[in-house]
C-alpha cells in the first residue's frame, strides 16, 4: 500500500507546516476568546426582559447560525471594501485585510453558538444563586460578575472547549481569503511536490491526533464536571 511513499517530503515541510499550524492555532485562540466575551454580552441581552436587546439578539444568533461561515467571511472580506467606499466615497478605499477579516468573522460567527452555550450555563445556576446575592446587597451587575458568571462558566467549560474543537477544523476555512492555516500549508506543499498522498494522509493524521486528544481531555472535564449539569 506504501510502496513509494516518500517520508522525506513530509520532514521537509514540517518548519513549514509548524508556521501554518501556529497560525491555526493563534487563530482558533483569539476567535474563541472574542466569541466567549461576545457570546456572553449576548447570552444576557437575550435573557433580558427588555424586548430591546433581546429581539435584537436573538435576530443575531438565528442569523449566523442559519449562515455558512465560509459566506461569514466573505462578507468581511469582500464586502467591507465595497461599503467603506461607499460611504467613504474613496474609490481606492481598501478592505481590513485577510486576516483581520477572517478574526472578526470567526469571532462574529463564533460568538452565535457560544451565546447559546452562555445562555444555557447561565439558566443552570440555580436562582437561589441570584437572591442570596440581592440579600448580600449586590447589585444586578455585580451579582452576574461575581456569583452567576464564574458558576455558568465553570458549568460550561467542557462545551465551551468542544466548541473550541470545532472552530479549530474550521480555520482551514481561510484558504478562500489566501491565508495559510495548517491545512493550506500542507495542500500548497502537496501540489508543489506532487505529493499529494503524503500530504494529506499527514495532514488527516495530525488533526485526527489533536482533536482525538483534545476531545479526550474534554470527556476527562465533562466527568469532573457532571457534563455541565
Amino acid at each position: 500500500m506504501f510502496t513509494g511513499f516518500d517520508f522525506d517530503v513530509i520532514q521537509r515541510a514540517l518548519p513549514y507546516l509548524w508556521q501554518g499550524m501556529l497560525f491555526s492555532l493563534g487563530l482558533t485562540l483569539l476567535s474563541m476568546l472574542g466569541g466567549i466575551l461576545l457570546g456572553t454580552l449576548l447570552a444576557l441581552m437575550r435573557l433580558s426582559s427588555f424586548r430591546v436587546l433581546n429581539v435584537p439578539a436573538g435576530a443575531y444568533v438565528n442569523l449566523l447560525r442559519s449562515t455558512p461561515l465560509i459566506l461569514v467571511i466573505f462578507w468581511f472580506y469582500f464586502l467591507v471594501p465595497l461599503a467603506l467606499k461607499k460611504i467613504s466615497g474613496d474609490a481606492y478605499a481598501t478592505g481590513i485585510g485577510p486576516f483581520y477579516s477572517a478574526l472578526i468573522a470567526f469571532t462574529m460567527f463564533e460568538a452565535a453558538y457560544y451565546c447559546e452555550i452562555m445562555r444555557a450555563g447561565i439558566q443552570s445556576v440555580r436562582r437561589g444563586q441570584a437572591h442570596a446575592a440581592y440579600a448580600l446587597g449586590l447589585t444586578y451587575g455585580q451579582a452576574m460578575l461575581q456569583v452567576i458568571l464564574p458558576q455558568a462558566f465553570r458549568n460550561m467549560i467542557p462545551i465551551l472547549l468542544t466548541q473550541g474543537i470545532i472552530l479549530f477544523q474550521d480555520t482551514s476555512l481561510v484558504y478562500v481569503v489566501g491565508l495559510t492555516d495548517f491545512m493550506g500549508a500542507a495542500s500548497k506543499v502537496a501540489q508543489r511536490d506532487g505529493r499529494l498522498v503524503e500530504m494529506y494522509l499527514f495532514a488527516a493524521l495530525i488533526y485526527f491526533l489533536f482533536c482525538f486528544s483534545a476531545s479526550t481531555f474534554v470527556k476527562g472535564l465533562q466527568a469532573r464536571y457532571g457534563g455541565g449539569r
